[in-house]
């Protein structure tokens, strides 16, 4: 066991893990931060990406030990009070269906749109493309993207 310093969404925190368990499972199980969803486990799906120091990553596939002292944002750092423009586009155009890929997607969009403020349709795609949905057929997804503007 490992005592391990996380900042995750703007909150440090301590925890003593194995440095070899998945930032998924630390999230998720010491944290209580159980938005992160696990889809396949493998980094094929994106439903559990999170940024870290910046970056889109699968936290299925990040060992805690490489979290150390890095800045993460999960789906539940996206709001503070109230939902983001971007949770909101994804509800009031369909884009959130069963759940488990949503925060992924989210995550996935703002960082996208933190690269770029007013994406089109390839690049909302191509932002995207490293996550899977077998909900919408991505048209919901995309115009939720693209309806909350330069904000997310």
């Amino acid at each position: 066991m490992k005592k391990l310093k996380l900042l995750v969404n703007s909150k440090t925190f301590t925890v003593d893990c194995h440095p070899f368990a998945r930032l998924l499972d630390v999230l998720r199980e010491e944290l209580k931060l159980t938005g992160t969803k696990e889809g396949c486990g493998e980094g094929e799906c994106g439903a559990c990406s999170v940024i870290m120091d910046g970056k889109l990553v699968n936290s299925c596939l990040v060992p805690a030990l490489q979290a150390h002292n890095k800045k993460i944002l999960t789906v539940e750092g996206l709001s503070n009070k109230s939902m983001s423009p971007l949770q909101k586009a994804f509800i009031q155009c369909g884009g959130a269906q069963c759940g488990i890929c949503t925060p992924g997607m989210l995550i996935a969009a703002h960082a996208m749109k933190t690269r770029k403020k007013n994406p089109s349709k390839e690049d909302i795609r191509e932002g995207l493309s490293g996550n899977l949905c077998r909900c919408t057929g991505y048209s919901q997804i995309i115009e939720s993207v693209q309806k909350c503007g330069g904000r997310s």
